[in-house]
């Protein structure tokens, strides 16, 4: 057992669940304060990293923090240890605590915060509502000897390989042989240094996202047993699965708008929450994002919503959207705290794959600058 995974181990991982590709441009995510160069006993989840975050990161001795809300989202003019965002950033590096933060990426990422959000509110067969990136697919193709071929199949498809739809493990294979002449000093698994070699191979094609290109390299690799692997990347003009912003999705039986903001109040455990539209009229196709959701109305509105569940609603904002027919319901915007859960599990699980003993821990200090009185 590794006794602590490192750093850059640790987000590499995470960063199969939120690649940073899926971040929106000019979004401040990864790594913000420190270094991943060492091993990390212990990391704690936070929505926000604020001076009672650090000091409580600090007091735990965490090595690491993963946030949703970029530490140092504006550029700073000084980093005080006395004022503003400088007291963070000093207290993190004095305790050699590194900060990193995944912030669109894991809005947009499947199972993500929005996701969860939806999750939480019972929201199920829900739809991305906004659109926003395609990703990038490959076609793999690695050349193996008969005797291994199960193996390197069997670990690329573990790896994520090969998914197409609802299908996993998709692979094509073909006949050939392959040729090769081991040169002075290597050790092939195969035939004699300076002889030539003809070998009866096997040609396994498969398709991969991009964002699981390395891992699935890096275990084809691992199982193959050739020195040198030989193998191709092709990129594919075939388009990749969705990623968008905000859920979409259809209630069993239409619900009374009031009654259905005090559901959601009661399953997002709020103090309260504004409600925007007649709360007489009836409500079922349901869209949902954390955040600020302004941006979000035209989308909701045309995708056929009676109801957006988003947080920091302008006034004018609220205005359009009564005027377009869309109800609103502005929870605030820390219902993203739902991300803490969410993620420690994820981490934990990468935890237990990679048999280690590192903690995960959820931040217990409060960051919602908001009270209802």
């Amino acid at each position: 057992m590794n006794q602590w995974i490192s750093g850059r181990r640790l987000i590499e991982r995470f960063e199969e669940w939120a690649p940073k590709s899926l971040a929106y441009e000019n979004d401040k995510i990864g790594l913000l304060i420190g270094t991943l160069n060492k091993k990390i006993k212990k990391v704690m989840v936070t929505l926000d990293v604020l001076e009672n975050v650090a000091d409580e990161a600090a007091q735990k001795q965490a090595d690491l923090i993963i946030a949703h809300h970029p530490v140092i989202f504006h550029p700073l003019k000084n980093v005080r240890s006395d004022e503003g965002q400088g007291k963070i950033v000093t207290k993190c590096i004095k305790h050699d605590i590194a900060v990193y933060a995944a912030h669109t990426n894991l809005d947009i990422a499947e199972g993500g915060v929005n996701d969860m959000l939806a999750s939480q509110l019972g929201l199920a067969g829900t739809e991305i509502l906004q659109p926003a990136v395609s990703e990038p697919l490959y076609k793999l193709a690695v050349y193996v000897p008969e005797s291994h071929l199960e193996t390197v199949r069997d670990a690329i498809g573990d790896a994520g390989a090969g998914f197409t739809g609802h299908y996993s493990h998709c692979t094509f294979t073909s006949d050939g042989e392959g040729t090769f002449l081991p040169g002075e000093g290597t050790h092939p698994f195969i035939g004699t240094p300076g002889r030539l070699e003809k070998v009866a191979e096997r040609k396994v094609e498969t398709v991969v996202p991009e964002h699981l290109l390395s891992a699935v390299i890096e275990k084809m690799i691992e199982s193959h047993p050739y020195e040198e692997v030989a193998y191709d990347v092709y990129p594919l003009k075939n388009e990749g699965k969705a990623y968008g912003l905000g859920r979409l999705a259809r209630l069993p039986e239409p619900i009374a708008f009031g009654d259905y903001c005090l559901s959601v109040k009661e399953k997002l455990g709020l103090g309260g929450l504004r409600a925007i539209g007649p709360l007489n009229e009836k409500v079922q196709t349901i869209a949902v994002s954390g955040g600020d959701g302004n941006s979000l109305i035209p989308f909701a509105k045309s995708r056929g919503a009676d109801v957006l569940i988003t947080g920091d609603i302008y006034y004018h904002t609220a205005h359009d959207a009564l005027l377009c027919g869309l109800k609103v319901i502005d929870a605030g915007h820390h219902i993203e705290s739902v991300m803490k859960k969410g993620v420690q599990l994820y981490l934990q699980r990468v935890i237990e794959e990679e048999n280690c003993n590192t903690e995960v821990i959820i931040s217990e200090s409060a960051t919602n600058p908001f009270q209802f009185i």
